[in-house]
């Protein structure tokens, strides 16, 4: 099989399965949250606009709340590996630029050199938690071999796209196991521990209307 056979497959039929699972996972993990939430009474009596939009603002504002100031470099750490995995990849050129192709649709992306530190510093992220939860007991203690894996399916997008932007050994190649990692990343997120980022809105809101109108604490 060639390089352009392989490439037709990953960037034609194996693109479309993944963004279609992605989406068709997220609708159904939404959808079992809602069922779930509509069938307990007390999620929806706890629920409260105010204290939810407080919650999300402060969880997504750096060191807007007491634990992450008493953990700065894990704060830190955090904010600058989803920025890198969740955002960054939307305003990558070539990304952008497979959109326009298909879709014809364009917008401002990031210059290569940002794109490439964050790329790096989504890595370091990554060996940051892995750090953790090899020498930390109470991390240690919950961690599951799905945990060391989804780690490592993280990463291989990232580095294969250092490596295929740099121009390394092999380029073409890598920049084919590129973008099949990140497919399989993106169809595994709705599906694995990932899948919080879609629900993240829902849980931040209620954890944020039961501590703030129940239990009257402020920080979450």
């Amino acid at each position: 099989m060639t390089l352009q056979t392989l490439y037709t497959i990953i960037a034609g039929p194996l693109a479309v399965l993944a963004i279609t699972g992605f989406v068709l996972g997220c609708v159904y993990r939404i959808v079992m949250a809602v069922r779930q939430t509509a069938s307990d009474r007390m999620v929806i009596e706890y629920f409260h606009p105010r204290y939810a939009l407080r919650s999300i603002l402060r969880w997504l504002t750096p060191y807007s709340t007491v634990n992450m100031r008493r953990h700065p470099i894990m704060t830190l750490v955090t904010f600058v590996f989803h920025l890198g995995m969740v955002v960054m990849p939307f305003f990558i050129f070539a990304h952008m630029l497979m959109v326009y192709e298909a879709f014809g649709l364009s917008w401002p992306t990031l210059p290569d050199v940002f794109v490439e530190w964050m790329s790096w510093a989504v890595l370091l992220a990554l060996v940051f938690f892995l750090g953790r939860r090899l020498i930390l007991p109470e991390v240690r203690y919950l961690t599951t071999l799905s945990d060391y894996l989804i780690l490592l399916l993280i990463a291989l997008p990232f580095f294969t796209g250092i490596w295929a932007y740099k121009g390394w050994w092999a380029a073409e190649w890598v920049t084919l196991l590129h973008m099949l990692s990140g497919e399989i990343l993106l169809l595994a997120i709705p599906f694995t521990r990932l899948g919080h980022m879609v629900l993240f809105f829902m849980t931040r809101g209620y954890m944020g209307s039961e501590f703030g109108g129940i239990r009257h604490a402020r920080d979450w």
